[in-house]
């Protein structure tokens, strides 16, 4: 028997609700005090949930012990699940009966796939319900304290995917290089020379500053900050790891080391 069918013969043997239904839920970018507080309450609610690699510890503690966990995740070359047994899975466990929470890192809707999830689901007639959550470039940037836009540098942001479906880089790199505009590359690390490579041969300056956010708004994130040139160089000599953040642009000349500090928060609402 497929793992795939055994994950789904365990949650058949469960006691489910009648009708089953799926949340896609945002996780954000780890802290779990930077849930909203409905994802939170989605969360102690799941009888099934069906996570991602970039849901982080902090966050997964918070998983009610009975509920039944899925774990989907992918990293460069190893898929736990297909996208599309992904799909499948979401929608035989909610056609069993489960109250179902795919909890995705980040935003479900910004570059998690959430809105393939939610067109396979809506196709059988499965009640999809959206959590948005805190994407990881405004989270991570504001961890660090680095403003995505701001009157004197950046009137724009664009959020670009570093990994095509074909794993390449197929983009519109004159429209990327603009002045007064902000760029954050979601897993773009393992093609951040190619990256830096195009941005000036498109017209980026050299001396563009950057900065890459590696585990943002966890106990040990850290800050690489170069110029576009000296990128590749930087990703040779520190080696970061995935889940990171490349922000390209002036703002990143705001950051100060040291702004960002983990601190407890005593929460103020109930859930």
């Amino acid at each position: 028997m497929k793992a795939i069918d055994m994950l789904i013969a365990c949650a058949q043997q469960r006691q489910p609700v009648v009708g089953g239904e799926v949340w896609l839920v945002g996780a954000g970018p780890g802290d779990a005090e930077l849930l909203t507080i409905k994802a939170l309450r989605a969360i102690s609610q799941a009888e099934v949930l069906v996570f991602d690699r970039l849901v982080s510890p902090a966050v997964m503690a918070l998983v009610p012990k009975q509920a039944l966990r899925i774990d989907v995740g992918k990293s460069p070359r190893c898929h736990t699940l297909s996208q599309p047994e992904i799909n499948q899975l979401l929608v035989e466990l909610a056609q069993a009966g489960n109250r179902v929470v795919r909890l995705k890192g980040g935003d479900p809707f910004i570059f998690g796939r959430g809105g393939e999830e939610m067109v396979a689901l809506q196709r059988h007639g499965i009640p999809c319900h959206i959590v948005p959550g805190i994407t990881a470039a405004s989270g991570c940037a504001a961890a660090t304290g680095i403003p995505l836009t701001h009157r004197d540098h950046a009137q724009s942001v664009r959020f670009v995917t570093g990994h095509c479906r074909d794993g390449g880089l197929k983009l519109d790199w004159r429209a990327l290089v603009s002045d007064g505009q902000t760029l954050v590359f979601y897993m773009g690390l393992a093609l951040g020379a190619s990256i830096a490579e195009q941005l000036m041969r498109h017209g980026m300056s050299a001396e563009t500053p950057l900065a890459i956010i590696e585990r943002g708004t966890q106990p040990q994130q850290r800050v690489l900050t170069a110029t576009l040139v000296e990128l590749p160089a930087l990703l040779t000599r520190e080696r970061p790891q995935s889940p990171g953040l490349l922000v390209i642009g002036s703002v990143v000349g705001l950051y100060r080391a040291g702004h960002w500090q983990a601190q407890q928060v005593t929460p103020a609402v109930a859930v």
